[in-house]
């Protein structure tokens, strides 16, 4: 056994003699050296449609959208549809963003083209944004919407139902971070009887 232990040793030494090492590598690097780089593709909206191939970019977040990136209008029957519009809102804004205007531009010429077709908008607010007063900002909010279709596509008001609520219904956390999700409004457009 201890002859085994003697060629142990003798053969680890000789191994460990057999080792090369290698230079440091260069801190200075080529300024033509070849390197091989890859794009990622990127869905800037994250609605799950790259922007390369997306013909509505900027999609709201929580929007139903078509394979093309743009808000969608679900079919039912023969000219039955229903289409889903969202808006959110700076603090204490009733101000419509301009990145929204896509969408109510969508709406509004679906129901010029169903006449039969109604909207209903629902406004809201966060919890940072509630006072006294806070169903009328809500309301605010509702109503600008109600006047851009009224104005900008001549929709009958008589067509659009609103509803306005304070911070009661969130869809997300009232901190800092999430609290501009609850800061919105949801419209409903739809011609299903």
């Amino acid at each position: 056994m201890r002859l085994y232990n003697v060629l142990l040793l003798i053969a680890s030494i000789a191994l460990a003699g057999c080792q090369t090492t290698t230079a440091a590598p260069s801190k200075k690097v080529p300024k033509d050296e070849n390197i091989r780089t890859m794009q990622a593709e990127i869905d800037s909206d994250g609605d799950g449609v790259l922007d390369a191939i997306d013909e509505c970019p900027g999609t709201p977040f929580n929007v139903v959208i078509d394979e093309r990136g743009c808000p969608d209008s679900l079919l039912f029957g023969e000219n039955e549809f229903m289409m889903e519009a969202r808006a959110y809102y700076d603090e204490n804004s009733s101000e419509i963003k301009n990145e929204y205007y896509e969408q109510l531009d969508n709406a509004g010429k679906k129901m010029q083209d169903h006449l039969d077709a109604v909207m209903h908008i629902e406004g809201h607010i966060s919890k940072r944004e509630d006072n006294n007063a806070n169903q009328t900002l809500s309301r605010y909010r509702v109503e600008g919407i109600k006047n851009y279709m009224t104005m900008t596509y001549n929709i009958d008001p008589d067509r659009i139902k609103t509803f306005y609520y304070g911070s009661e219904r969130p869809i997300a956390p009232n901190d800092i971070e999430n609290s501009w999700l609850n800061q919105r409004i949801y419209a409903l457009i739809s011609n299903v009887k």
